[in-house]
């Protein structure tokens, strides 16, 4: 009997065990999938997208009122021909004979900073040697961290030779990189003889001044004993090299004419460019120099020097020529570096802005809100998540309603008053939206690295310059292709983009009426053709 009973009840337990697993039916399992799904939609997904439009909205009202107020600034100065000489003090420096030297010619120290600058050292050195100023009253630094000791010897041999003309030049090399680019500058700046220099001009090795450059910019500070830095405007000479170099025309000529012009013209700051400018050495001394912090060495050292009450001039119209990254992996690693080191620089610049005792409250507004917030952290996030994700997203979320004059009318306008610093280019503008929608993953990555002082914050590459490698090497050598490893063609990150990019416009275009389709589709095919590296140029190592 005792047996009989304990089958029954086992049966009775497989008999329950069944039902229940029966029960799991693969109809059944979905429909609980379904429902639960459902729930977090409502509960939290289109809350949450709700919050991000509404969010993404904001910066972008934001972005586009600080762009409408520095391009009106900028046209009161072009309408009005506000030139710097109207506004402050400028006599040229007289002399019968500017190579036999004056007192009216004040000691000027000129720094070039490189490393492994084989393409452009002789053209660096050269222009900054033919300037017109005395002899005895212009000292040269080279500062060569370069780690090619074949290079080195070439860049020796460079200043030699131009030390044997008659020019005061140093030949400056480390046994290591300490602060990269900063830390030789700071170092540079210690020496002895440094001290008789009122004024130090420092140019990048891919850049290329004017004869004229310091007689144009030294009568400024010279007349001028509040002004700390007198900033020129770059002029790209391989601008027409491919595609990409366009596009970052239009960009740096509307940072040069638009963002500098309207700093130069209402705060009298701007943040330097780290190169083709000129600063006053006592300003640079109350400032306490360089400093390595971030990869923005430049800009901390404008900003810390108009906390002590300095003021910026910009000179539209005096052009130093320069290069542009015209490789798609040296453009990024150069645009990491500048939306990171911004980043993290305003991270750790916020209280010093605050206590600042020599700056009116409305300058410190401006530095926080207009120069850092805005520009450095606002506009790289909108353009990628509100652009490049909460857009493409709503397709699969029909509650979630996103107004047109945020879809349309605030990006045209933030388009045109980009654009129109390069008028000759307007018709690349459609290539230039969806360039930069690209580039914009690569900056908010490097506005959150740079936040939360993460991974490669710190980290410092030279934008690798090409010189006339294009037009010096055979055509068989250095053709505009791309690399032959598959590792260094493809960019999986793009490439991952612009999947789920087509996936959300494929899905607009089936279900939707809203038209998204007609920017997520091109968007997509635009992080597909940089993912796999169609763009920029390649020039192969000599053989």
């Amino acid at each position: 009997m005792e047996g009989s009973n304990l089958s029954a009840t086992m049966a009775l337990y497989i008999d329950r065990a069944y039902d229940i697993i029966s029960s799991f039916s693969a109809a059944g399992a979905l429909n609980q999938a379904a429902a639960i799904w459902a729930a977090a939609r409502a509960a939290v997904l289109v809350p949450s997208m709700q919050v991000a439009v509404v969010l993404c909205l904001v910066m972008s009202v934001m972005l586009v009122v600080e762009k409408l107020s520095m391009a009106l600034v900028a046209l009161y100065v072009k309408v009005f021909r506000r030139t710097p000489e109207k506004i402050h003090k400028w006599e040229p420096l007289t002399s019968q004979d500017v190579e036999a030297g004056s007192a009216a010619f004040p000691v000027v120290l000129v720094q070039i900073p490189m490393f492994n600058e084989r393409e452009v050292y002789q053209m660096s050195i050269g222009a900054v040697c033919t300037l017109a100023w005395p002899n005895s009253r212009l000292i040269v630094q080279v500062l060569d961290d370069s780690t090619d000791l074949t290079i080195r010897e070439l860049v020796q041999k460079e200043c030699e030779k131009w030390e044997r003309k008659g020019r005061i030049i140093h030949y400056i090399s480390r046994d290591n990189r300490n602060g990269y680019k900063a830390g030789a500058l700071k170092e540079a700046m210690e020496l002895d003889y440094v001290k008789q220099c009122d004024y130090v001009a420092i140019f990048d090795a891919d850049h290329e001044p004017p004869s004229d450059f310091l007689l144009r910019t030294i009568p400024f500070l010279i007349h001028n004993p509040d002004i700390a830095l007198v900033q020129a405007r770059w002029k790209f000479v391989n601008a027409n090299e491919c595609i990409m170099t366009r596009i970052q025309e239009m960009s740096l000529n509307y940072h040069f004419k638009v963002e500098q012009q309207s700093g130069s013209t209402t705060m009298s700051f701007f943040g330097f460019n780290g190169t083709a400018g000129v600063w006053r050495t006592l300003a640079i001394k109350e400032a306490e120099g360089w400093k390595d912090r971030t990869t923005v060495e430049d800009m901390d050292l404008a900003v810390r020097a108009t906390l002590q009450g300095w003021k910026f001039l910009y000179l539209g119209d005096l052009k130093v020529k320069s290069e542009l990254p015209s490789t798609y992996k040296a453009y990024r690693y150069q645009q990491h570096r500048w939306a990171c080191g911004p980043a993290n620089l305003f991270k750790k610049m916020v209280p010093d802005i605050l206590m600042a005792e020599k700056v009116s409250p409305v300058k410190k507004i401006f530095l926080l809100y207009n120069f850092f917030f805005a520009r450095r952290i606002i506009s790289h996030n909108v353009t990628f998540f509100f652009y490049c994700i909460l857009i493409p997203v709503s397709t699969f979320f029909p509650e979630v309603v996103i107004p047109k004059w945020g879809i349309f009318y605030i990006p045209i306008v933030i388009t045109i008053l980009n654009s129109v610093g390069t008028p000759r280019s307007l018709h690349l503008i459609i290539i230039w939206i969806f360039f930069e929608s690209v580039m914009s993953l690569h900056r908010c990555k490097a506005v959150f690295i740079g936040l939360f002082d993460a991974g490669r914050v710190n980290e410092w590459v030279v934008t690798e310059k090409l010189g006339n490698a294009l037009k010096t090497k055979p055509v068989s050598t250095a053709t505009k292709t791309l690399p032959n490893k598959f590792w260094q063609r493809f960019h999986f990150l793009e490439l991952g983009m612009g999947v789920l990019l087509f996936l959300s416009a494929c899905h607009n275009c089936l279900f939707r009426t809203d038209l998204y389709f007609i920017f997520i589709f091109p968007l997509s095919i635009s992080f597909l053709t940089m993912g796999c590296g169609y763009v920029g140029t390649f020039v192969p190592p000599a053989k």
